[in-house]
């Protein structure tokens, strides 16, 4: 396209140049030399020009979108999470209350009967943030029997232990697992404090 323009710019300024020197009673198509001079000449002048116009600027590159980073999630240290489902049972069934009184002093039936209140509160508010099922489906005190490849993680074997399974023995305790923990979350600013003090004021 530029080139075009230079030859468009050249022939008029060609055709101008046989004009002003017919008017000066100069015919170029008398001298050969002169009528190419006068052709080429104005075209290279235009090319010149063409040639010495600076360049446009590069167009810039698009700046890239910033993306957005998610702050990362505080991650609340195990021993809180233990912390906040003592202080619930304790909230509910006054559980911190009871396990440190010593008891000698009592006898059973006072201690049987300070304890159901303590039983039911714990029992419900344990229920509400913790499901649980049995880790083996047996009656305790029957004979099981461990095939090669039981977990180990979940049954522990006690007693006289040696050789390769499978193992024959006796169910002592049939385990517990959870299977949904949902421990509600503390106003508290401080997590270790598992029961604030009370004062009453008159």
């Amino acid at each position: 396209m530029a080139f075009v323009v230079v030859l468009v710019i050249g022939a008029a300024a060609a055709a101008a140049q046989f004009w002003l020197l017919g008017q000066l009673g100069v015919f170029v198509n008398a001298v050969p030399a002169l009528a190419g001079a006068s052709i080429a000449l104005p075209a290279v002048a235009a090319l010149a020009a063409l040639l010495a116009r600076p360049s446009a600027p590069a167009p810039a590159a698009p700046t890239p979108e910033a993306v957005p980073v998610e702050p990362p999630v505080p991650v609340e240290p195990p021993e809180h999470t233990a912390l906040r489902l003592l202080a619930f049972l304790q909230e509910e069934g006054r559980l911190v209350d009871f396990l440190p009184e010593d008891v000698s002093p009592y006898s059973d039936e006072q201690i049987g009967a300070a304890t159901r209140g303590i039983h039911a509160s714990c029992a419900k508010a344990l229920r509400e943030v913790v499901a649980l099922e049995r880790v083996m489906s047996g009656t305790e005190e029957e004979t099981v029997t461990l095939e090669p490849g039981f977990d180990a993680g979940a049954i522990r074997l006690v007693g006289n232990v040696s050789g390769q399974p499978p193992f024959h023995g006796t169910l002592r305790h049939a385990g517990w697992r959870a299977t949904h923990v949902a421990v509600p979350a503390r106003a508290s600013a401080d997590p270790f404090v598992v029961a604030p003090a009370e004062v009453e004021i008159a």
